[in-house]
Protein backbone atom coordinates (compact mmCIF):
# COMPACT_ATOMS: atom_id res chain seq x y z
CA UNK A 1 0.00 0.00 0.00
CA UNK A 2 1.58 3.49 -0.98
CA UNK A 3 1.23 6.29 1.15
CA UNK A 4 -0.94 7.89 -2.07
CA UNK A 5 -4.04 5.30 -1.14
CA UNK A 6 -4.50 6.87 1.81
CA UNK A 7 -5.88 10.19 3.51
CA UNK A 8 -5.60 11.48 6.89
CA UNK A 9 -8.78 13.63 7.89
CA UNK A 10 -11.37 13.01 5.59
CA UNK A 11 -12.22 11.63 1.90
CA UNK A 12 -12.11 14.83 -0.18
CA UNK A 13 -9.31 14.08 -2.54
CA UNK A 14 -10.12 10.46 -2.62
CA UNK A 15 -12.69 10.85 -4.66
CA UNK A 16 -10.40 12.38 -7.43
CA UNK A 17 -8.37 10.46 -9.79
CA UNK A 18 -5.72 13.20 -9.45
CA UNK A 19 -4.75 14.31 -6.12
CA UNK A 20 -3.23 17.71 -5.57
CA UNK A 21 -0.18 16.87 -4.60
CA UNK A 22 0.55 14.98 -7.58
CA UNK A 23 -0.01 17.91 -10.04
CA UNK A 24 1.83 19.71 -7.64
CA UNK A 25 4.86 17.43 -7.76
CA UNK A 26 5.06 17.05 -11.47
CA UNK A 27 4.68 20.23 -12.25
CA UNK A 28 7.17 21.42 -9.26
CA UNK A 29 5.12 23.70 -7.85
CA UNK A 30 6.40 25.57 -4.77
CA UNK A 31 4.44 25.90 -1.69
CA UNK A 32 2.50 29.04 -2.02
CA UNK A 33 1.45 27.82 -5.42
CA UNK A 34 0.49 24.40 -4.26
CA UNK A 35 -1.96 25.38 -1.90
CA UNK A 36 -2.78 27.58 -4.55
CA UNK A 37 -3.63 25.20 -6.22
CA UNK A 38 -5.39 22.69 -3.84
CA UNK A 39 -7.56 25.12 -3.03
CA UNK A 40 -8.89 25.97 -6.71
CA UNK A 41 -9.24 22.04 -6.90
CA UNK A 42 -11.27 21.78 -3.70
CA UNK A 43 -13.51 24.86 -4.39
CA UNK A 44 -16.04 22.34 -5.49
CA UNK A 45 -17.69 22.19 -2.51
CA UNK A 46 -15.74 18.78 -1.30
CA UNK A 47 -14.70 20.32 2.39
CA UNK A 48 -15.63 23.47 2.77
CA UNK A 49 -18.04 25.99 0.91
CA UNK A 50 -16.58 27.00 -2.44
CA UNK A 51 -16.23 30.36 -1.40
CA UNK A 52 -14.02 29.77 1.08
CA UNK A 53 -11.84 27.85 -0.57
CA UNK A 54 -11.21 30.68 -3.18
CA UNK A 55 -10.93 32.82 -0.56
CA UNK A 56 -8.00 30.82 0.89
CA UNK A 57 -6.63 30.35 -2.92
CA UNK A 58 -6.58 33.79 -3.25
CA UNK A 59 -4.68 34.70 -0.07
CA UNK A 60 -2.24 32.41 -1.19
CA UNK A 61 -2.01 34.39 -4.19
CA UNK A 62 -1.62 37.73 -2.66
CA UNK A 63 1.01 36.41 -0.55
CA UNK A 64 3.57 34.76 -3.17
CA UNK A 65 2.83 37.90 -5.47
CA UNK A 66 3.98 40.17 -2.30
CA UNK A 67 7.14 37.73 -1.94
CA UNK A 68 7.68 38.20 -5.57
CA UNK A 69 8.06 42.20 -4.65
Amino acid sequence: MSVSDEQVGGDHYRRHAIKPWDIIQAYGLDYWEGNILKYLLRAKGDKTDRKTDLLKAAHYLQKKLEMMG
